[in-house]
């Protein structure tokens, strides 16, 4: 989703969600040099300021050129960066963009106060259900005038999900890379490999009971550099999709943080599995997280085996 903000004299990014607030900055950046090229950005990182800086920068300029401030880490700003920052939101320069980005936190408080009472606020919490991560990638694709299926949509959250940085990173590559409509297969074909998407493709194996097929992917994964830990990860959190499923009908609604799509699948799956089979599979797959995290001498051993279980798991009756 490409963020919708605006230059103003001050304008306070709240960034619970680093990238998000770091391309609404670059957004503000380019926009500022679009309306007239003689822009001059400066960048401060506010850990280090040393005070004084700020009426140097905002000063009149000699040629009259306008200028880009843009403050980072403001969650951990000096003394003298609030001090200074604190007295320019006073009395803003107009020719002057003066951007604070701030991750959160107590930190300077009362300059982020001053800021909103004064200037312009974005705000961009930190983004935690799939569902939110779907909608981002959709958002990219609108933007950029293009087609994804919602299984193409639903490959990618479950490939590169983990981390928000490489899900935007990789759908704007395939924005890029892949011609006409982005469907499932062009997700795969292009990822192909990917630590996370092998990841994926494993747990989906052994939560079918292929057990053969499940060793045979995962043992290609850990050769070509892939961690038992991430592989842990996918199948833990698709059982916890399969159990969320089985009991969707008895909870209330909003307590399931999954995608409509998200629940449909764990819904399908979820009939060839007893509550037995998947309290076994979970049990197993919480055994092998801790060994794979260094309880164990053998992570690809503890790995393979709980793979064998949970593959075991789904054939069990009631």
């Amino acid at each position: 989703m490409k963020e919708q903000v605006k230059v103003a004299p001050l304008v306070l990014i709240e960034a619970g969600e680093p990238v998000l607030g770091e391309r609404a900055a670059q957004r503000l950046r380019e926009q500022a040099e679009a309306a007239d090229p003689r822009t001059q950005t400066t960048i401060l990182d506010t850990r280090t300021y040393a005070a004084g800086r700020i009426p140097v920068l905002t000063s009149p300029s000699l040629f009259g050129e306008p200028r880009v401030i843009l403050a980072r880490h403001a969650e951990k700003m000096t003394d003298g960066f609030l001090k200074d920052a604190l007295a320019y939101s006073e009395d803003p320069a107009q020719d002057v963009v003066f951007i604070v980005v701030h991750e959160g936190g107590n930190r300077g408080k009362k300059l982020l106060d001053a800021m909103k009472k004064r200037g312009v606020v974005y705000s961009f919490p930190r983004v935690k259900r799939d569902s939110d991560k779907a909608d981002l990638v959709r958002g990219e694709a609108r933007a950029a005038h293009r087609q994804m299926t919602e299984g193409a949509v639903q490959a990618l959250v479950d490939a590169v999900g983990q981390d928000l940085r490489e899900l935007l990173a990789a759908t704007n590559q395939l924005l890029s890379d892949v011609k006409g409509r982005i469907t499932e297969t062009s997700v795969h074909t292009f990822y192909e490999g990917r630590t996370e998407a092998g990841s994926f493709d494993v747990a989906d194996a052994a939560l079918a009971g292929d057990a053969g097929r499940a060793l045979k992917l995962s043992r290609q994964a850990v050769q070509t550099g892939t961690s038992p830990v991430p592989i842990v990860a996918a199948l833990a959190a698709k059982l916890r999709q399969i159990a969320l499923a089985q009991v969707s009908g008895k909870v209330a609604r909003g307590e399931i943080q999954m995608a409509p799509w998200q629940l449909k699948r764990a819904k399908q799956q979820a009939r060839a599995w007893t509550g037995r089979g998947l309290g076994r599979a979970i049990e197993a797959t919480a055994q092998a997280d801790e060994e794979v995290k260094g309880g164990s001498k053998d992570p690809q051993f503890a790995l393979e085996r709980a793979l064998v279980r949970v593959a075991e798991a789904r054939r069990l009756t009631r």
